[in-house]
């Protein structure tokens, strides 16, 4: 196995790297694997080449999927239990482990990996089964974007990530909708998403009346950290010509009258990525004379 022949190439300190290899053959027995999967998501943190003995060791992405399959029956009708969460949730965080890695990423995108786990991000139930469920998953979607690498968003671009994120971010957990966010952000923060999101009106609009409604229920329960990430998206949507032109108009009134002024206290970044937004939202418009110059549909449309 392929697992067993890396084994020589580690220093001799091994017996815990020779435990690890050990979990990692015993994902290929489905008796075996519920207590490796626990394991091995303990190690994530501690073993620093896990995401390629992973990828490389036969059968063991294979086990990972067959551990997501699973459970598909169990989520419609919503019947997942604490039990099933918890051991798929760890599969999860392997492959977030695996999604992370610079030497696996590629390989990881490539297999189309990702999209196993979109049927979890179109679940609606707010059981803590199907929350964590939901958070785990997004969780590696947040790994793959925080490596800000053009790859990975030209993949997500060609998939359903925006309208699941869009839909957490409206009727999610605080946490859920805060991961969620983040992708969006990310995504926005590359000038190809920022061109797909700003490309049409309706994209545009979608995007802009979710976060127009976080902003109106943070007005009523506060969240920094989830704050944080809903200004950084309007900053970044008011680079595009055109979107600035409809945020002069949509803009929650929110923003502009110091409603967060005491929830973003403490928080210098937000302040100044507000600032900023409102300086932006005040400057007149230059003209624009071709739509396809600044990749958005006339937003009167």
């Amino acid at each position: 196995m392929a697992v067993v022949q890396q084994a020589g190439n580690l220093p001799p300190m091994a017996s815990n790297s020779e435990k690890v290899f050990q979990w990692i053959n015993e994902l290929s027995n489905p008796e075996s694997r519920e207590t490796a999967l626990l394991e091995l998501s303990k190690k994530r943190e501690s073993v620093a080449d896990l995401a390629p003995m992973l990828w490389h060791s036969f059968g063991t992405t294979a086990a990972l999927l067959q551990e997501i399959i699973h459970i598909y029956p169990s989520i419609n009708p919503a019947t997942l239990t604490a039990h099933q969460s918890n051991r798929v949730c760890n599969a999860l965080a392997l492959l977030q482990c695996v999604a992370s890695h610079p030497e696996t990423r590629s390989a990881f995108l490539a297999a189309h990996i990702p999209l196993f786990l979109y049927p979890f991000l179109h679940t609606t139930s707010k059981t803590r089964p199907f929350e964590y469920l939901r958070l785990t998953s997004l969780g590696v979607i947040g790994a793959l974007v925080k490596t800000d690498e053009q790859e990975v968003i030209t993949f997500l671009l060609t998939t359903e990530i925006i309208p699941l994120c869009l839909r957490i971010m409206e009727a999610g957990s605080e946490l859920s909708k805060t991961v969620a966010t983040f992708i969006l952000q990310k995504i926005l923060l590359d000038d190809s998403g920022l061109s797909y999101i700003c490309h049409t009106y309706d994209r545009f609009s979608h995007v802009a009346i979710i976060l127009g409604k976080m902003v109106i229920s943070l007005s009523k329960e506060p969240s920094a950290r989830l704050l944080k990430h809903v200004v950084r998206c309007y900053l970044r949507l008011s680079d595009n010509p055109r979107a600035r032109e409809a945020l002069r108009q949509c803009l929650p009134d929110q923003l502009r009258d110091g409603t967060f002024t005491a929830c973003l206290q403490e928080d210098k970044s937000t302040k100044h990525w507000l600032t900023m937004l409102l300086k932006n939202l005040d400057t007149p418009a230059g003209p624009v004379t071709d739509p396809r110059q600044v990749g958005i549909a006339p937003l009167t449309s």
